[in-house]
This record gives structure tokens, C-alpha cells and sequence, in this order.
């Protein structure tokens, strides 16, 4: 690619209160990774045309989605969770409708934790939506007193998770209670807890470059080594990267 891509990054939202306007905001390590990769990155605000939204999708070559607070599992047929802590309405109406247009233009998409669950469920994948009481025999994959807390990571052979790792121990943060169940059609699992957990998905679509990580590269609490995750996605939105190969 003769220029630096641009590289979409939804934005937070918050709602008005009492004492504070409606606001946006994002992480600067999204910014910062995408940046550092060799792309740049442009925010975009949770819009509700749906005309401005394909305006700024024809200008952009790759979308990163952020991570968050937890997708509303009604809004999938599901019941309401006492742990699921949802994002603002307008964030997720937002997030949702920008997924299904960036799937129907195959635009190159890497989702970060609920970014990545977002990816699974639009394309007909779900989640199990507390792991501590959906896999009661899995390892901690949130300690609230641990911002930093990490765990091991298994990846997939001939995946990108293995271009970025290679072979010897891996660890990677973990922030999340929510965490994929059934995998989407046209996507693999690459990389997993021990456990089981599902920490990584790509794309096994000819003609659409797409993955998700559950944990956080961009995070403070990554290390170097996550960094190379960003560079991945910005070759393959360059088509510099080979598809992944499904699983026998």
C-alpha cells in the first residue's frame, strides 16, 4: 500500500447525567497501537445517519472495534444476566449497525474484547455470558483487585496468532466475564485458554479479512510482543497477510 491505511476506532459514549454532558471518548492505546503499526487512525463518533456513516466507511481502509462494557444479550434472544453490565444504548445501536455494514463491504475488521464478540455474534456465532458460572471449571478471567491480571495463551498452527507468538510461553491480559461460545460460521478459533476459553478468532472467508482477540494488545498491561497483533492487521489490510487455514 503506497500510503499509510486509515483505520476506523468506534468511539465510547456516554449519556448525560445531572452534573456532565454527553460525551465521547477512546483508550489513546488503540490510537497509539494503530499508529505505531503504520496506519492511521481516525475516530469516528457514534453517528446516527446512516448516509454519514457509509460516507466515512468509503473513505477508510480497516475498522478496529474497541472494547467496552457488555453487549445487551436481549437484544441476541437472550435473558438479561444479574453480571452483565451493558454499553450506553446509543453506543450499541451504533456498534451493531457499523458491523453489519463493514461485513456487507468485507471491509478488514480486527475486534477487541466485546469488539471481538460483537464480530461473532453479528456473523451467527454467541456467548456464554458469565464464564464463572457457564465454565465453573475455567481459570479466573477477571480479577477486579488486578487490572493486569494474565493468563496462558494456547494458538492455533498456521493461524496469525502464530505468526505473531511463534512457539514458547504465552501470556496475555484477561478482562473479561463474557467470552464466545459458538463460534460464527466462516470463522475459526486460533487461540484459547487452557482452559478452553476462546481468545482469538480469524476469518476463513476468501474474501474477507476479519479477527477478534478477547484480551486487550492495546492495553498498558500488553506486552511488546501484543504490538505485533496491530502490525498483522495492517499488512493484511495491505492484502500482506495469507488467509488462515481451517482446522482438520
Amino acid at each position: 500500500m503506497s500510503k499509510k491505511p486509515l483505520i476506523g476506532l468506534n468511539a465510547e459514549y456516554r449519556a448525560a447525567k445531572k452534573d456532565a454532558p454527553a460525551f465521547s471518548y477512546i483508550s489513546a492505546g488503540y490510537y497509539d497501537a494503530i499508529v505505531a503499526s503504520g496506519g492511521v487512525p481516525v475516530v469516528i463518533p457514534p453517528l446516527q445517519s446512516d448516509e454519514d456513516l457509509e460516507r466515512i466507511l468509503d473513505l477508510l481502509d480497516g475498522i478496529v472495534l474497541v472494547g467496552g462494557a457488555d453487549l445487551d444479550p436481549r437484544r441476541d434472544g437472550f435473558m438479561l444476566h444479574p453480571a452483565v453490565r451493558t454499553l450506553e444504548a446509543r453506543r450499541e445501536d451504533f456498534d451493531r449497525r457499523l458491523m453489519n455494514m463493514v461485513a456487507a463491504r468485507r471491509l478488514p475488521i480486527f475486534g477487541i474484547g466485546v469488539g471481538m464478540q460483537l464480530l461473532n455474534v453479528s456473523q451467527g456465532g454467541n456467548l456464554f455470558l458469565h464464564v464463572p458460572e457457564d465454565l465453573p471449571r475455567a481459570l479466573p478471567h477477571k480479577d477486579p483487585l488486578d487490572p493486569a491480571h494474565r493468563h496462558a495463551l494456547e494458538v492455533v498452527p498456521g493461524s496469525l496468532m502464530e505468526r505473531v507468538y511463534g512457539e514458547g510461553e504465552i501470556r496475555v491480559n484477561s478482562l473479561h466475564h463474557m467470552a464466545v461460545d459458538e463460534v460464527a460460521p466462516g470463522f475459526q478459533v486460533t487461540a484459547r485458554c487452557p482452559d478452553g476459553v476462546i481468545e482469538a478468532i480469524e476469518s476463513t472467508h476468501t474474501d474477507w479479512f476479519a479477527m477478534g482477540t478477547q484480551f486487550h494488545p492495546e492495553s498498558d498491561s500488553a506486552s511488546a510482543l501484543d504490538l505485533r497483533i496491530f502490525e498483522e492487521f495492517i499488512l493484511g489490510v495491505g492484502g500482506e497477510v495469507p488467509a488462515v487455514r481451517m482446522a482438520a
